[in-house]
């Protein structure tokens, strides 16, 4: 089991951002996440927002051992061929530690702001799928010709390839018709919001997936985005999920069962729980003011636990 930790660079100031990352690569976290939104996403959306490759960039420099990536690289406004050359660079300053997140994008009102086209669902997964065909071609080092619908590139490549052999594709979302289809064919990792029992339909329907289209599907690492609150407290604990329930739309009930509450024992149940069911890597959505005790307290008590 791996555990990670995700700050949406939304809110917040660089040194505090940084600090952060630094911290979390010392108490022992597998991977560090930032997003890839221009606006912030749980807030106003006029309030700040550092942008993500470059954050990504030079968050890789001062981190040492965690992989770091994007939850997720939103395919609407970065170009597949972009997407690929600026992976193959984040990849050497990382010294091979690179994640590459992607998704169809999501957020309308960042594009519809900023001028980025806001395709139909299919024309975002379909644009996904024409993408995923060319970063995954480039950062193999092939010479990738596709004339698509949505792209058209001519002997496109990358050189210097990036220093990992393979750089992980992850895969964010649960369409399951299409977007778990491209789990299933294109993926090495995969990640989704929900409960232990929401997460094993989905990883069902990405095996069923992976039986049309000739792929052993448990070659993918499957992860879930969840909700830290490392208390005790039941009041703590409730105040958390009625604010991730109001940010998802959903009762409070609910959001708590995307979220791992209480002390040491309590989490160590819940990620075996998540482990028995197919997802071995847990990352924890956190957004500033960040709640440092509790991050550092559940590295410090429950990840040995896993080691």
């Amino acid at each position: 089991m791996r555990f990670g930790i995700q700050t949406g660079q939304q809110n917040l100031e660089w040194s505090d951002m940084s600090r952060l990352w630094r911290e979390c690569d010392e108490w022992g976290y597998d991977s560090l996440w930032n997003f890839d939104h221009f606006y912030p996403i749980l807030s106003d959306p006029n309030g700040p927002c550092l942008e993500g490759w470059t954050t990504l960039a030079a968050m890789a420099q001062v981190t040492k051992n965690a992989r770091i990536g994007a939850l997720v690289n939103g395919n609407t406004y970065r170009h597949p061929s972009l997407t690929a050359k600026t992976a193959a660079t984040v990849d050497h300053i990382s010294g091979g530690r690179l994640n590459l997140g992607i998704g169809a994008g999501w957020f309308e009102e960042e594009h519809r702001s900023l001028g980025f086209e806001f395709k139909s669902v299919g024309g975002r997964l379909r644009a996904l799928e024409e993408s995923l065909q060319i970063i995954t071609g480039m950062l193999a080092g092939d010479r990738v010709t596709l004339d698509g619908k949505h792209y058209q590139v001519s002997d496109a490549h990358c050189v210097p390839a990036p220093i990992q052999k393979k750089v992980p594709i992850m895969i964010g979302g649960e369409g399951r018709k299409v977007l778990l289809r491209l789990v299933a064919q294109y993926a090495d990792m995969w990640n989704a919001f929900g409960s232990p029992e929401h997460m094993k339909e989905l990883i069902d329907v990405i095996s069923e997936h992976g039986d049309r289209v000739g792929r052993d599907t448990d070659e993918i690492e499957k992860t879930a985005m969840l909700m830290l609150c490392y208390t005790d407290d039941v009041a703590v604990q409730d105040a958390v999920a009625e604010l991730l329930g109001a940010a998802y739309q959903v009762p409070a009930e609910t959001a708590k069962d995307m979220m791992f509450c209480g002390g040491k024992d309590a989490c160590i149940e819940r990620a075996h729980k998540y482990r028995e069911l197919g997802v071995t890597h847990i990352i924890f959505m956190t957004t500033a003011p960040f709640a440092r005790d509790m991050i550092q307290g559940f590295a410090e008590d429950v990840i040995p636990a896993f080691r």
